[in-house]
């Protein structure tokens, strides 16, 4: 599998500060990291355990670079993986890619992220996967940038919802339970990268807000994707349609209704990621101290 360098970082243009992940393409030349892993694919056909064994490979390598210590990552709830105390994570692969991304629990309330192949849906699936507004707001971009699967980009997006969603800790979540919004793309640097000024915004507030209107005073218009040499980038807002899981003693915090995230189109692929941050306590207010007479 070979590791992609930083001059053609994919998954880390979409992360905030203090997420940890790895990227490469292809398959390891051997099997999982540890014979627990191998197991869980003893009955999966090659291709499936050549995927599972380089998006594991990812796995341990982010999680040895946020300093965890080293062991099998098992499966956990409907068999996402099982990630170590105090940590969260989401791994993807699709055809000639396989990417992980973790941070402290500490700092993300959950982390998801998805790659999928840049191309259309295949029949019959885009009505499975967008409801309500999302199906004239691909027609209308699809007639502004026909060269942007959009379609397939509302898919990953869901993903990655879901996944941060089922690493919280909520029960099956469909593609109708949540509606995508999209907001105007960053323009990408020559590098094909999100702008540095941009992603230095980002990283200092993951989700910021995207605003509830345009400037004139009218409603969000579609996203117009504007591309570097190598892609295009920009964000998307998905809010929930279901009721949030309810806080736990392990997610003491409650999870938000509303998610936002950033996506990629570049060589080929279309990646997606979800951060959501955990709360910040309000500063303590302390009584005023009494001066002696």
């Amino acid at each position: 599998m070979r590791d992609r360098g930083e001059e053609d970082v994919l998954l880390g243009s979409l992360l905030p500060d203090g997420v940890r992940w790895a990227e490469g393409t292809g398959d390891p030349d051997g099997a999982c990291p540890y014979p627990e892993e191998e197991a869980l694919m003893a009955r999966a056909v090659p291709g499936r355990r050549r995927e599972f064994a380089a998006a594991r490979v990812c796995a341990h390598r982010a999680l040895a670079a946020l300093g965890a210590a080293p062991g099998p990552l098992l499966r956990g709830r409907r068999g996402a993986p099982a990630w170590p105390a105090r940590t969260v994570g989401s791994i993807t692969h699709c055809a000639g890619y396989r990417a992980a991304a973790v941070a402290p629990a500490a700092r993300l309330l959950a982390l998801g992220i998805d790659a999928e192949p840049h191309a259309p849906l295949p029949p019959g699936v885009r009505g499975a996967v967008a409801f309500g507004p999302e199906e004239a707001w691909l027609r209308t971009a699809a007639a502004g940038r026909p060269d942007l699967a959009w379609d397939r980009l509302l898919f990953s997006a869901k993903e990655s919802v879901y996944k941060a969603w089922s690493g919280y800790g909520g029960a099956w979540l469909g593609f109708e339970d949540a509606e995508v919004s999209w907001w105007p793309a960053t323009d990408t640097a020559p590098d094909g990268m999100l702008d540095a000024a941009d992603r230095d915004r980002y990283a200092s507030n993951p989700l910021s807000s995207a605003p509830d209107t345009a400037p004139d005073g009218h409603p969000p218009r579609p996203a117009r994707a504007r591309t570097g040499r190598l892609g295009a980038a920009g964000r998307f807002r998905a809010r929930l349609l279901v009721d949030p899981p309810p806080p736990t003693p392990v997610g003491p915090h409650p999870f938000p209704r509303v998610l936002d995230g950033r996506w990629l189109a570049r060589e080929g692929l279309l990646l997606t990621a979800v951060a959501v941050p955990r709360p910040v306590p309000p500063p303590q207010r302390t009584a005023p101290k009494e001066h002696p007479r």
